[in-house]
């Protein structure tokens, strides 16, 4: 068979986390080589020229939401993946909140079957934890692994008793799995919407205060102990959160943790008016809160950054009604681009620090073979960026069907050039065809 050679020339490249100027031959869907005068060009198929560009691995993110099957009118797998691919992303974790969740076997390979054949990048499938998420019966494990499940969690819902929580993380134990939990306790939300305090009061909507989330954190915890399973917490919010995980690794407990873009970016006293973009659950927290995720993440507390890409309708979103909309905001596809604007340019994280928390970290921990690295032998799944120009983020550029996150307007760097998934290009900008 004939063998296609792609050249991608000149660029700044992340290799194994360390920024190189050099060259990348991908050769029939592979990393073939890395170095200088790897072919002669004119034996190259295609020749892409990253002089002054950032060439990385993929991105990965452990946490997006694609709604196929049930709701696709707010997104699908083709769109979303499609989302995916204009951030970066090259690899993602699909939670089980859609209709029919994928609890039995053959409910997950059937959703694996439909991930592979609408996703235009690599995409793991969680199972949830419980059977339709409803917290009662926990799924049988050793089965939804064998039919695909990457994971486990029943992410919107924090289960709600202990002794659920105690025999899924026995499960994860005796199957080498994790649970990724949303943690909440639902006694302690008291219809609260926006993180409790002054913003709350001034807006006139009941809050949501962090005991909501640290204390069910602190069950697990002990339960994680207890049992030996892997814990990992999503989207982890609060400066208590961050230090009851901090002493559980001081313990040697089996916990990881991840971040979302906007618990970084943003605080609840910049919520603007009753603007449902800035509603998410967990809630955007105080300063102090967000101040602390930022330490937690450089002193290695937190182990990587996962967008929760949740798209919604417009008319789920009404633009004044913190009390009736959705919870959720879209972040595949300004997670890099605002992160490396507000973080890596003003020198508080350093690039390769921003790009290790995007991809080799989630691909380790969750152990996804070929995912977050380059390197000969692996697949060429890359990402191109423009450090360099910027530009303003619009409804227009967004593949998602969901429009919903207050970042739109914001000028940004870091603009995504071009994605390829096992050496075949799923994005690229157009102004560079």
């Amino acid at each position: 068979m004939p063998t296609h050679k792609t050249l991608i020339k000149s660029g700044l490249v992340d290799v194994m986390g360390q920024l190189v100027h050099t060259d990348v031959l991908i050769t029939d869907g592979q990393i073939a080589a890395m170095g200088h005068h790897l072919v002669d060009e004119q034996l190259a198929d295609e020749v892409i020229d990253a002089s002054n560009l950032l060439v990385t691995p993929g991105l990965v993110d452990v946490h997006v939401h694609y709604r196929e099957p049930g709701q696709t009118y707010k997104e699908t797998i083709h769109t979303g993946s499609l989302a995916a691919a204009h951030g970066g992303f090259t690899t993602v974790g699909a939670m089980a909140n859609v209709d029919p969740t994928p609890d039995t076997a053959a409910k997950m390979k059937a959703m694996e079957d439909r991930n592979a054949k609408e996703g235009v990048i690599h995409i793991k499938q969680y199972s949830p934890v419980t059977v339709d998420r409803a917290g009662k019966q926990v799924v049988d494990f050793t089965a939804q692994r064998q039919a695909g499940a990457f994971a486990f969690s029943d992410d919107g819902n924090g289960i709600q008793t202990a002794g659920v929580m105690y025999r899924a993380l026995q499960q994860a134990a005796e199957t080498d799995s994790i649970v990724a939990a949303h943690v909440e306790d639902n006694s302690l939300t008291f219809g609260g919407v926006i993180n409790a305090g002054k913003k709350a009061k001034q807006l006139g909507v009941p809050g949501k205060i962090s005991a909501s989330e640290t204390s069910q954190l602190a069950r697990d915890l002990i339960l994680c102990q207890a049992t030996g399973g892997h814990y990992h917490m999503c989207h982890v919010s609060t400066k208590e959160s961050l230090e009851l995980i901090r002493i559980a690794k001081e313990m040697g407990l089996n916990v990881t943790c991840e971040v979302a873009p906007h618990h970084l970016l943003l605080n609840d006293d910049e919520i603007v008016g009753c603007d449902s973009n800035y509603k998410m659950n967990p809630p955007l927290r105080h300063e102090e809160d967000r101040q602390a995720l930022i330490g937690g993440l450089l002193d290695g507390t937190i182990d990587m950054i996962a967008t929760d890409h949740a798209p919604h309708a417009d008319s789920e979103k009404p633009h004044d009604d913190l009390l009736h909309a959705a919870n959720g905001i879209t972040g595949s596809e300004t997670c890099f681009n605002k992160l490396y604007t507000e973080f890596v340019k003003p020198g508080i994280f350093s690039l390769e620090q921003l790009l290790h928390w995007l991809t080799d970290a989630p691909a380790d921990v969750f152990k996804l073979k070929g995912a977050g690295r380059l390197a000969p032998g692996l697949p060429a799944d890359i990402a191109i960026f423009d450090l360099k120009s910027s530009h303003v983020l619009s409804d227009d550029e967004y593949l998602s069907k969901g429009k919903n996150t207050p970042f739109t307007g914001d000028t940004v760097y870091g603009t995504t050039v071009l994605t390829m998934v096992d050496g075949r290009v799923v994005y690229q900008r157009e102004d560079r065809k």
